[in-house]
């Protein structure tokens, strides 16, 4: 089984006319509940045969199960310590998932990128007490709770710190939607 699924994978891109990896690409950049749903995109709107679109949905799927593993062990690693900032991090993750289905959230050994086309904030346990939220606003002075890029340099323009849920305001929301509105 494992040699016809390597000569499908190998076969793809003339039978398909986009890679594996491609396909990864497109189906990461769309949400769907279900499995079928996953194929009848492929289908309908790639005109990828059946076995093709349900190999990749699955492959796809395998590949999407392993990465959260590996994001939830990053994610455990960075609060190790740092327990009383989850609430934060999860208040910011709930606000930027309301943005739209283009937006992309990659756990990494420090920190969380949040990415549309490009990354547009980045979430990172500062210390013990403080998230520290780096957004990418060209542009736009520092104001109110808006700091200079501090540790961030140039991965990120601008800076917020943030110790308690409350500090999570319309400011900070709105904020955030400007990097993502500024992220095309």
């Amino acid at each position: 089984m494992e040699k016809a699924l390597e000569t499908m994978i190998n076969n793809m891109p003339e039978k398909t006319g986009k890679s594996l990896d491609q396909w990864m690409e497109i189906l990461a950049s769309k949400r769907f509940e279900k499995h079928s749903h996953a194929v009848t995109f492929l289908k309908t709107e790639h005109q990828v045969t059946h076995g093709f679109a349900n190999t990749i949905v699955t492959l796809f799927q395998n590949q999407s199960s392993d990465q959260e593993i590996t994001s939830e062990h990053l994610i455990s690693d960075q609060y190790t310590g740092k327990e009383s900032l989850l609430p934060l991090y999860e208040k910011l993750i709930d606000i930027v998932n309301q943005f739209g289905n283009d937006v992309v959230i990659t756990a990494k050994k420090a920190s969380v990128s949040i990415i549309r086309k490009n990354q547009f904030a980045l979430i990172k346990p500062a210390t013990k007490s403080r998230i520290d939220l780096g957004l990418k606003l060209k542009g736009i002075e520092v104001q109110g709770k808006l700091e200079n890029s501090g540790p961030f340099g140039t991965m990120c323009t601008h800076r917020i710190q943030l110790k308690s849920l409350t500090d999570i305001d319309e400011e900070v929301k709105k904020w955030l939607i400007l990097a993502y509105q500024k992220s095309v």
